[in-house]
């Protein structure tokens, strides 16, 4: 068994007070702490991947603030103490400050995460 918690696990990527931080903790799942300032919009980060959205499935729950979250098919609004799953095709938009925690496909997240510090960069 494995387990850890926001300090301890290490920073993905940092930019513009969006905080991902991400570790696998077994079975091909990896866990995320994720901190979205009020106005993140992660759709420009997101261009050019299918449909430009996320193409990796998340189970988790918000901690704090408010997040919409937009598909092809319409969009969404998490509130903090909500659980959710976000399947693949999605892209957020911190309507508040948020901070998250999801668990996700290590290797579908991981091809996001670089995806997206590429197009950061």
């Amino acid at each position: 068994m494995k387990s850890t918690s926001w300090n301890d696990t290490p920073v993905a990527f940092e930019a513009g007070g969006v905080e991902l931080r991400t570790q696998e903790i077994g079975g091909d799942m990896s866990i995320a702490f994720v901190r979205f300032p009020q106005g993140t919009d992660m759709a420009p980060a997101l261009k050019g991947l299918p449909d430009d959205l996320c193409q990796c499935p998340h189970w988790g729950y918000l901690l704090k603030g408010r997040l919409r979250m937009r598909t092809k098919d319409g969009e969404q609004t998490y509130e903090a103490g909500q659980a959710f799953y976000w399947a693949p095709g999605h892209a957020p938009e911190a309507l508040e400050d948020c901070e998250y925690i999801d668990f996700s496909p290590t290797k579908e997240f991981n091809e996001v995460i670089d995806y997206v510090k590429a197009q950061m960069a």
